[in-house]
């Protein structure tokens, strides 16, 4: 899709990336570094400046005891975190629960690590688990859930409540719970992030994934971590070594500057964020998408179940959207794997410049008759 806005002329509110800048005095250390000729291969595990980095900020953020030398391994983005994770404790046959709507290469990370995904709805305007549909899925092939909050594309933070439900059936069931955390300082309307590997008996059968990309606003630096317990850190760590060997050397020593930042750096992402938010809501609604606000991530899923034509698909819709100048979104397709059950959605993006978002209203009013 942003490759058709980019043909279309569109304003892009698909891929999940902003459109502003970094932050300059991350910018200004990744250039320090630079200049330093930090440029060769670091520890293949991550340097131990951001290793210390991230072991201080998940143990007080995310309440995680880690220890950066035993727990700690650094990677090209989360997404190859969680492909490593997978590839590290997953084998032939396991079966791996996921949540959908799911972020769109959970299925494929299923399908490289061998892997039988079991599919679990997240339904309603609150984008609610069904307990019992969710114990059902667990049995003797389960080897691990995967759990993503604030969750890509619905914008559902799980609740301790929730958490503590799904740590009971790890624990129960012997599972591993993978948990994909990169949006965990993004949140709205006071709500809390909890992440479950801060929960009793669960930081030794946890793999928590963060990374740079949302939170500092650089996607393409490709800065990611897994924190786990020794034994399964051991076996990811190898697995990274032969994907990718190491994450680039002189961002990492920027990434650990920024991991550092103060909390009125977070305070204000989140309320800038929340901003955003806020210019896009409304216009949904008064053009007639079904919306509910997000509690976090950068993203809304809007219902177009009021304004596509009959037997206009969500696909049908969003390229029409896009359409000579239009406004660019991703099919709600893209995120089940029966794409039937994302036809009456399409996704779109407010990690955007205030401008952006204000040309994006307009056109939506435009074009849709508010």
């Amino acid at each position: 899709m942003s490759r058709i806005a980019a043909r279309e002329g569109a304003v892009n509110l698909a891929q999940g990336f902003p459109d502003f800048a970094a932050p300059e005095a991350m910018k200004r250390a990744a250039g320090a570094a630079i200049d330093a000729d930090v440029n060769q291969y670091a520890v293949t595990w991550g340097a131990p400046r951001l290793r210390r980095a991230v072991a201080e900020r998940t143990s007080t953020y995310n309440q995680v005891a880690t220890d950066p030398d035993l727990h700690v391994t650094v990677t090209c983005g989360a997404t190859e975190a969680m492909i490593a994770a997978m590839l590290a404790v997953v084998n032939p046959g396991d079966e791996v629960i996921i949540f959908e709507p799911f972020y769109e290469n959970y299925g494929p990370d299923c399908t490289l690590s061998g892997a039988v995904p079991r599919f679990v709805r997240l339904r309603g305007k609150d984008w609610e688990m069904d307990r019992d549909e969710v114990r059902a899925a667990f049995g003797p092939k389960t080897k691990a859930i995967l759990i993503n909050t604030p969750h890509n594309p619905t914008g559902k933070v799980f609740g301790r409540d929730e958490l503590e439900f799904l740590a009971e059936l790890c624990r129960e069931h012997d599972v591993l719970a993978i948990t994909d955390e990169i949006y965990e300082y993004i949140l709205f309307d006071g709500t809390e992030h909890l992440s479950i590997g801060s929960l009793p008996e669960m930081a030794e059968r946890t793999i928590t994934i963060s990374g740079l990309s949302k939170t500092w606003s650089a996607t393409g630096w490709r800065i990611g971590w897994c924190i786990a317990p020794k034994h399964l850190t051991e076996a990811i760590r190898k697995v990274h070594d032969f994907l990718t060997v190491g994450a680039p050397a002189p961002l990492q020593e920027a990434a650990a500057d920024a991991l550092a930042f103060k909390p009125e750096y977070f305070d204000g992402l989140r309320a800038t964020y929340e901003k955003r938010r806020d210019i896009l809501l409304p216009a949904l609604r008064e053009t007639g998408f079904r919306v509910h606000a997000p509690k976090g991530a950068y993203y809304i899923m809007a219902g177009i179940e009021d304004l596509r034509a009959a037997g206009q698909t969500d696909t049908d819709f969003a390229m029409a959207l896009a359409a000579k100048g239009g406004v660019a979104t991703v099919p709600g397709s893209s995120f089940f794997h029966d794409p039937k059950d994302g036809v009456d959605i399409i996704r779109f993006c407010f990690a955007k410049k205030f401008e952006t978002l204000d040309a994006a209203a307009r056109i939506l009013r435009a074009r849709l008759g508010a």
